[in-house]
């Protein structure tokens, strides 16, 4: 599994445009509200979740973003959907609970994990992931970012989560 130091490297090889912020471990979307404000971009909550047909999907969003779990599947296309286990977590992208981010991406080799990210981060400047850990922010400019999932061999799926609809591609470019 690529860990923190290694992933950093990669973006770094990768000319992601990246800046790394120490701080307290956050678990919570809520935890940490005054740290953010001093951290520029778009900043994220991610769901680890799977599928009743045993599919596995991440969903990265825009921090305060609502998301329907009750409806998603019917937008994503997927079966109804739960958080999947911090095991299964650990085993697909590396991380634990409250680290989980896109960045996990880079361990998923077997592209077992559907990826779902909020259009807002789709067309934020700059977005933050914790860099599988949740003791840091790192801040990543969305050239960057798009070079990351290119690299991770990764094509997410855009969803406006205010619209509960997917993004058609061609809208993206």
């Amino acid at each position: 599994m690529t860990n923190r130091a290694e992933l950093l490297a990669l973006l770094e090889r990768l000319g992601a445009g990246t800046k790394t912020v120490e701080h307290p471990a956050v678990f919570r979307v809520e935890e940490g509200e005054a740290l953010k404000r001093a951290i520029p971009g778009a900043h994220t909550k991610n769901l680890f979740l799977k599928d009743a047909k045993d599919q596995l999907w991440l969903i990265s969003a825009e921090g305060h973003a609502r998301i329907d779990l009750k409806r998603l599947h019917l937008v994503i296309g997927s079966a109804r959907l739960s958080f999947g286990n911090a095991q299964l977590m650990a085993e697909t992208l590396g991380v634990t609970p409250g680290s989980v981010s896109a960045f996990g991406l880079v361990n998923d080799k077997t592209h077992r994990v559907r990826f779902v990210l909020d259009r807002t981060l789709a067309e934020a400047p700059l977005v933050n992931f914790h860099p599988l850990e949740n003791t840091a922010t790192t801040t990543i400019s969305q050239a960057g970012f798009r070079s990351f999932l290119a690299a991770a061999g990764v094509e997410p799926l855009v969803v406006d989560f205010a619209a509960m609809a997917v993004v058609p591609t061609r809208e993206m470019r």
